[in-house]
């Protein structure tokens, strides 16, 4: 009745010969046969072909004989064919001589446990080759001490250990001798110990001894009992990432220390302007200090250049530079570069001729940047040119292209130095010290070549070598004819009738220097060094124009426009932001506030004259 009843097992005898002499209930669910159909059968039947072939049943009736107990597991058949993995156990039965007459066979199907483990076998052969694949990971386990269990390949590629160099050893092994001291190791296993998982940041040590900047995560893995089996840690290097952000915020920094600084130059440099402006246009000043004042004027544009230079290639360098494009002539740009220069290349003594196609040549840019590039390589031309040079301007049309080209007489470069000359603060000079004492601030190619890939073309350096002159050759692709229409040539400007005209600057040299040079133009101007006080002489003086500086004592240029707007007497005039702060993101915020114009500080007599036409 025992047997009978264990539907969950197959239990039968077997004879001395392997013969089936009994059959259960069980065996009938597990194999599929009845009763009639087995008995008498040799279990043989059981197995498949291989095991049969190899004489396995046999070898397990031997062994069963000889140790009186014999248990295995393995594939065996049902009577429909279908196979399904068993548990057998085999007991030899003894008669009363203690003779072997017979076996008691019992089979457990574990089909669906093989199944399992099989299945969880596959997954964990998964995860083995999927963790060992990862290479820009470090992913091994600890024992619950610390000790290191497994390695994996991007463990090697990352640390530089082999899992032979590792296994075994303490985590503290990649920790710098300082963490080490202050415990760091065990203060993160403690960490992840008491809340399941940590993460931090710091400096690892490779195996050679060079360090790396990591991520790492630390977990905590429990048995299904709940006892702590060790640690999984991951380890990332973020060095690279690391020096980006540090990049980005040394970009960020350099932006705002640039912008501040051409801000502070430019507050003195805007009086020395309107002063030596006042000296220009003034009739009466002395014919013996015109030279002194020229010079001045030349210095101080010079100065004026290296602040713009200095911010530019600091907009470019944290991407901030953009470009205003239209269709212009460039026969316009080469004339209004040559006309900027003249003056340098004429104190020099130089021999200057251009040639420039009979044609109008139009291009797609920005005039006032290409006329600061041309203006870059005239400047240069003259200054590595010692005096009484040659200096030539050439520009053709070449396949859709327009090719402009600078060359001289000059000192020449070196072949090895024809493209360092175009990286940042480099100069190539062969005496070791500056181009007439002007070398500047090797900044000026960087910002031309910038500019002009920029506006999709190339800059190129020539030279025979020191001492034979150089030839810099742009090249732009000319403008299509069916995009916009030629702005044409500038025209002669009528002349401007006299305006009021407030300036507000808490700079009093440059707000009273501002002034008089407005009423030298022949304009009424009045000065005020604080908003409040703008704001009292706009209602009585109704200015035209109000130039108005941005940083005032205890109030922004920002807030007194929004009191000027709000007086009725005051709110036609067109006001114009007039500071030191000079990029794009400033003329943005400028003119989303409401100011009609941007004048960067010094403020050119052109660019005023224009603002006030």
């Amino acid at each position: 009745m025992l047997v009978e009843g264990a539907v969950d097992y197959a239990i039968f005898l077997l004879d001395n010969d392997g013969i089936v002499s009994s059959w259960n209930v069980g065996a009938e669910k597990i194999k599929g046969y009845r009763a009639d159909e087995i008995i008498g059968r040799p279990f043989t039947v059981f197995y498949p072909d291989e095991a049969n072939a190899r004489q396995w049943p046999q070898e397990e009736l031997r062994r069963a004989r000889r140790d009186g107990r014999f248990e295995d597991e393995g594939w065996r058949v049902r009577k429909d064919g279908t196979r399904f993995w068993a548990n057998v156990v085999i007991t030899a039965l003894r008669n009363e001589q203690g003779e072997v007459d017979g076996f008691a066979k019992i089979t457990r199907d574990l089909t669906e446990r093989r199944r399992n483990e099989e299945a969880l076998r596959l997954s964990e052969e998964r995860f083995r080759l999927l963790v060992d694949g990862v290479r820009d990971h470090a992913i091994y386990m600890l024992d619950p001490s610390g000790h290191i269990q497994s390695w994996n390949a991007g463990a090697q590629a990352i640390k530089g250990y082999s899992a032979a160099d590792v296994i075994g050893r303490h985590v503290s092994l990649f920790y710098t001798a300082e963490d080490r001291l202050l415990g760091q190791p065990e203060q993160e296993l403690a960490q992840a110990l008491k809340y399941g998982r940590t993460t931090d940041e710091g400096w690892r040590v490779r195996k050679d001894g060079s360090v790396f900047w990591a991520l790492v995560t630390v977990s905590s893995v429990y048995d299904e009992e709940g006892h702590l089996r060790g640690f999984a840690k991951v380890t990332r290097d973020m060095t690279e990432r690391r020096r980006l952000a540090e990049l980005e915020h040394s970009a960020r920094r350099i932006s705002q220390f640039l912008a501040i600084l051409g801000h502070e130059l430019r507050n003195p440099l805007a009086p020395i302007r309107n002063a030596v402006s006042i000296m220009q246009i003034a009739p009466e000043f002395p014919a013996k200090l015109r030279g002194s004042r020229d010079i001045v004027d030349r210095q101080l544009s010079h100065l004026t250049r290296l602040v713009d230079d200095l911010l530019d290639v600091g907009r470019i360098t944290t991407g901030k530079i953009s470009l205003k494009r239209q269709r212009i002539g460039f026969r316009e740009v080469v004339q209004r570069s040559v006309e900027a220069t003249r003056p340098l290349l004429a104190e020099r003594g130089h021999e200057l001729s251009v040639k420039l196609p009979p044609q109008a040549v139009m291009v797609w840019g920005d005039d006032t940047r290409l006329v600061q590039v041309l203006q870059n390589l005239l400047s240069n031309a003259a200054k590595y040119t010692d005096p009484g040079g040659r200096v030539s301007v050439r520009v053709d049309v070449e396949d859709g292209f327009v090719v402009a080209s600078v060359s001289d007489n000059g000192r020449g470069i070196a072949p090895d130095a024809l493209q360092r000359i175009f990286d940042l603060f480099v100069q190539e000079d062969s005496d070791g010290e500056g181009a007439s004492g002007d070398g500047g601030l090797g900044i000026g190619l960087t910002l031309a070549r910038t500019l002009i890939e920029m506006h999709g073309g190339t800059l190129r350096a020539e030279s025979e070598g020191r001492g034979r002159g150089s030839r810099f050759t742009v090249r732009l692709p000319t403008a299509l004819d069916d995009q916009a229409d030629s702005p044409g040539a500038a025209g002669e400007q009528p002349g401007t009738p006299g305006r009021r005209v407030l300036v507000v600057d808490d700079n009093r040299d440059s707000a009273d220097t501002m002034a008089a040079l407005l009423v030298a133009m022949g304009h009424d101007a009045r000065a005020v060094h604080d908003g409040k006080a703008a704001v009292i002489v706009a209602a009585e003086f109704q200015p035209q124009v109000v130039l108005l500086d941005l940083n005032l004592p205890g109030d922004s240029g920002f807030n007194v426009l929004h009191r000027l707007r709000a007086e009725p007497k005051v709110a036609p005039a067109r006001i114009v932001a007039m500071t030191g702060y000079g990029q794009e993101s400033d003329r943005i915020r400028t003119a989303e506030a409401g100011f009609d114009a941007h004048l960067t500080k010094p403020v050119g007599w052109e660019q005023l004259q224009a603002v006030l036409e």
